[in-house]
């Protein structure tokens, strides 16, 4: 029988090793792992690579882990706004690298991962500084760069619903990333708000299949 879920927010996150990459869903908070994200502190990985939108806000979550020092690169699209300071700190203090990418573009390495694409070309970031070193081709009279696929050893996903299977609803605005994290990842964990029997997800509504899920586990609101 196959049962994708565990019991605890560390039962989740176990055999985490120290330099991983891993991708965090969200965008601000809106879809943001954030117990997990707290777990993968209390679970001590360090080193890490993080992949994410954003470079986290105020106290909680990705900020609490950048914070923590727990982070040694984050690859983003967003990285500062008005409360990111931990980020602003590590950053000026030399303690962080930072890879900065278009927002379209990180969505579409993240994808590009999941659909086992070798890589793709984009106009975005053409004849700017993100286009440094790496290969460009003029295609029917445009230019473009070439871009390679993001992968991570762990996704930390947040989704509404779930079954056993690791089939996954969403709400609204807070899916964003997380489904083409899900399938960019050796191992994807989601914290879901409810665990469902088999057979209650509508299969119209599921975004996420559970191919795609390694362990779910479930975070009351």
């Amino acid at each position: 029988m196959i049962d994708k879920t565990v019991k605890t927010l560390a039962d989740a996150l176990a055999g985490v090793r120290d330099g991983a990459t891993v991708m965090i869903g969200g965008f601000g908070g809106a879809g943001q792992p954030t117990e997990l994200v707290e777990a993968l502190i209390e679970q001590g990985a360090r080193d890490l690579v993080i992949v994410n939108n954003n470079a986290g806000n105020g106290e909680t979550g990705l900020a609490a882990l950048l914070k923590a020092g727990r982070v040694r690169k984050l690859i983003c699209s967003f990285p500062r706004q008005a409360d990111s300071h931990h980020f602003d700190a590590l950053y000026r203090a030399g303690k962080l690298e930072l890879e900065l990418v278009p927002q379209g573009n990180l969505a579409e390495r993240i994808r590009a991962a999941g659909a086992g694409i070798g890589a793709f070309f984009t106009p975005t970031g053409y004849g700017t500084d993100l286009a440094a070193g790496k290969e460009t081709r003029r295609i029917d009279g445009r230019d473009y760069v070439l871009e390679h696929p993001i992968r991570a050893e762990l996704a930390l996903i947040r989704a509404e619903r779930g079954d056993r299977w690791g089939n996954l609803v969403y709400r609204k605005a807070a899916r964003n990333f997380n489904p083409i994290m899900a399938t960019a990842a050796a191992l994807t964990v989601a914290q879901v708000a409810e665990i469902v029997e088999l057979g209650a997800l509508d299969p119209e509504h599921i975004v996420t299949p559970g191919i795609h899920v390694t362990r779910v586990v479930r975070v009351a609101r």
